[in-house]
């Protein structure tokens, strides 16, 4: 009995924790550049996880004949006019089923388009190098007068960010001559569903009239996931820029 209490002290003065103190603490800074050799029993593991991926990015949904760039154009770009349309074609039937009503204009940023499509085949990739964010697109319930304030960005950034479902004119002196949503003029009476990103909808890019919205839905669909889907639905992708957002010249009547 003794020898059993002995050997249970000892182990429970063993189990207690030393009481450790930190002396020092040093680094240093290693550059990962070729000189440094891979590691080969790594490389064997990561190489089918890195050649599925590259399978599935390079996968081919649909062909451009054109190149298409954001700067392409003054007021308004090929692929900008693609993306605002694509949210426009498949963003809707997800609205509407969610809610009875369509989306009326859409307004994307810029800036989150982060790279152009070469002429030729559109893969996964593209629209991984077109939009590398976790964007989510949501629905944003505007009065009259945030339409106008919408308008009044437009026309201070001189255009170029993807828009769908507006029509945007400026006299030759750079102000607003024309505005129309899906062909009419702005109603005071009415409320638009206005379709952009979750970032936007904060009042990121100073679009601050997004934040009076009244109602912001969203659809749990990501803007990458859509433009996958967008390639996959078209043979062929052929879009330029056109009339949705221009400026008279000094010719035309103001």
């Amino acid at each position: 009995m003794r020898i059993l209490i002995f050997l249970l002290g000892i182990s429970l003065f063993s189990c207690q924790s030393p009481d450790l103190k930190k002396v020092k603490t040093t680094g240093k800074q290693v550059e990962i550049n070729k000189q440094i050799e891979s590691d080969q029993e790594i490389e064997d593991f990561v190489k089918p996880y890195r050649d599925k991926i590259a399978d599935e990015l390079n996968t081919v949904y649909s062909y451009t004949p054109n190149s298409m760039y954001k700067n392409d154009s003054p007021y308004n770009s090929a692929i900008a006019n693609m993306m605002a349309d694509a949210v426009i074609e498949l963003g809707s039937p997800v609205y509407e089923k969610r809610t009875n009503n369509q989306i009326d204009a859409v307004l994307l940023n810029f800036g989150g388009i982060r790279s152009g499509i070469d002429k030729g085949d559109i893969t996964m990739r593209t629209a991984y190098n077109i939009m590398p964010f976790e964007n989510e697109i949501v629905v944003a319930e505007l009065s009259a007068k945030e339409m106008k304030e919408l308008a009044d960005y437009l026309v201070k950034s001189k255009g170029k960010h993807p828009i769908s479902g507006l029509k945007i004119q400026l006299n030759a002196d750079g102000k607003l001559a024309s505005y129309e949503v899906q062909g009419d003029k702005i109603n005071d009476d009415e409320t638009y569903h206005v379709a952009t990103s979750d970032y936007l909808v904060t009042g990121g890019d100073h679009m601050n009239f997004f934040k009076k919205a009244k109602n912001v839905t969203v659809l749990d669909y990501k803007l990458r996931s859509l433009l996958v889907d967008y390639f996959k639905s078209k043979d062929t992708i052929d879009i330029s820029s056109d009339d949705r957002f221009t400026q008279k010249n000094k010719h035309e009547k103001k």
